[in-house]
């Protein structure tokens, strides 16, 4: 018996040392483990900034493209409407001359039968 109680301490003097140096491996890994979880947590905050930098960027690329798009559609529109306010001012003078086609039409007829008077009155 005296054995027996001898070889818990041999034991104990045995794995000690040994289950003190697991513990601070165990110890450091744990610290590397915290290192990397810090260093993925600051690589998440930076993609974070510049994702949201990069939102930044588009959208006010599309608000930009939006008013660049707004002001073309309006000189678009103006021209249109000045063009269109042109062939109104042509359509305007052809209905005009079209109105004085018979009466000029009715002057040159007069003209040639003056004409006619005036060589029967000469002759």
């Amino acid at each position: 018996m005296e054995k027996i109680g001898k070889i818990p301490g041999w034991l104990e003097r045995l794995l000690m040392p040994k289950l003190d140096e697991l513990t601070g491996e165990v110890k450091a890994i744990h610290t590397r483990i915290d290192g990397v979880e810090k260093e993925v947590a600051g690589l998440r905050r930076e993609m974070m900034t510049k994702f949201e930098a990069a939102d930044g960027k588009v959208e006010s690329l599309r608000k930009e493209t939006k008013g660049a798009i707004e002001s073309l559609e309006k000189v678009t529109i103006s021209r249109f409407e000045a063009v269109d306010s042109r062939f109104d001012a042509v359509d305007f003078r052809f209905d005009a001359l079209e109105s004085k086609l018979p009466v000029m039409k009715k002057v040159a007829e007069l003209e040639v039968r003056l004409a006619e008077l005036e060589r029967k009155v000469t002759a």
